[in-house]
């Protein structure tokens, strides 16, 4: 009997000692479980090919996109996007041919301003020639590299022996030239008037040696002004001798009322002859 008395106060003991634990558990408070929900990925927008790109051709405004990449994946020397780095970018020669989507990195683009730029942009053969031109003369900042012009030249001339109407002239010395360079802040005056408004600035040109010459002379004679071509013009002329548009042409009022003047010399002995007009 005793055997069998302790048999049963262990078993007892062991279903208080049980419950005891049980009621503790019950008595505590719960833990929340916590769950640590991973953190968002960080996101940086950056600048990539908009569009096929071709080896050799000048980079454009309508040729940058963007694209959101994961800050990680992001090669070092890839630009973020910005008003200022699309800028930059822009007028820039692709080096070698780029995919939809991939990232402009430096390696890849020759920049104006670079060492060899105007050397890797030229096609054989071909000059550069820079103009000087102002905001209105430049098409108001509106030009980009890549851009196909014509160049007039526009003179006044103030002999007052030739008619009104002959007067002032303009004439197309240059046709159908592309533009491969141009200076930064005629780039981005599409933006709007900065405070070198009516300062003078360049746009670089591809011509032929004949054209070069012929657009260095024209700078000396008169005022030059770009005309930029529609994308889908058909190819300029490249010689022959250019039409003239007279003022007369312009405006008819200049050859009214001013018949050419008629002049003679009258000579008295050996004095200075003294010419009248009529």
């Amino acid at each position: 009997m005793p055997l069998r008395t302790a048999l049963i106060v262990a078993i007892l003991l062991g279903l208080g000692g049980l419950g005891l634990v049980a009621w503790i558990g019950v008595r505590l408070p719960q833990k929340t479980a916590i769950v640590e929900s991973a953190a968002p990925l960080s996101k940086v927008t950056i600048l990539v090919a908009a569009h096929p790109l071709r080896a050799g051709s000048l980079l454009k405004f309508d040729d940058i996109a963007p694209r959101e990449m994961i800050a990680a994946e992001i090669p070092p020397d890839a630009r973020t996007d910005s008003l200022a780095s699309r800028g930059e970018l822009a007028g820039s020669m692709v080096r070698r041919s780029l995919q939809p989507q991939e990232v402009l990195r430096p390696a890849d683009l020759l920049r104006p301003g670079d060492r060899g730029f105007l050397a890797a942009v030229l096609r054989p053969g071909m000059r550069a020639t820079t103009v000087g031109v102002d905001a209105v003369s430049g098409t108001a900042g509106l030009i980009w590299p890549g851009d196909h012009v014509d160049v007039i030249l526009t003179q006044l001339n103030e002999d007052k022996s030739i008619p009104a109407g002959h007067r002032a002239s303009a004439e197309t010395v240059l046709a159908d030239v592309q533009v491969i360079a141009i200076d930064q802040q005629l780039m981005q005056g599409a933006t709007g008037p900065g405070p070198e408004v009516g300062a003078s600035h360049t746009v670089t040109l591809e011509v032929t040696a004949g054209q070069a010459e012929r657009v260095a002379l024209a700078g000396r004679l008169g005022h030059l002004s770009l005309i930029v071509r529609a994308a889908d013009s058909q190819p300029g002329p490249h010689g022959g001798r250019p039409t003239t548009t007279w003022g007369g042409d312009v405006s008819p009022a200049l050859d009214q009322g001013h018949a050419a003047a008629r002049s003679m010399r009258v000579y008295h002995g050996t004095t200075e002859g003294q010419e009248l007009r009529f």
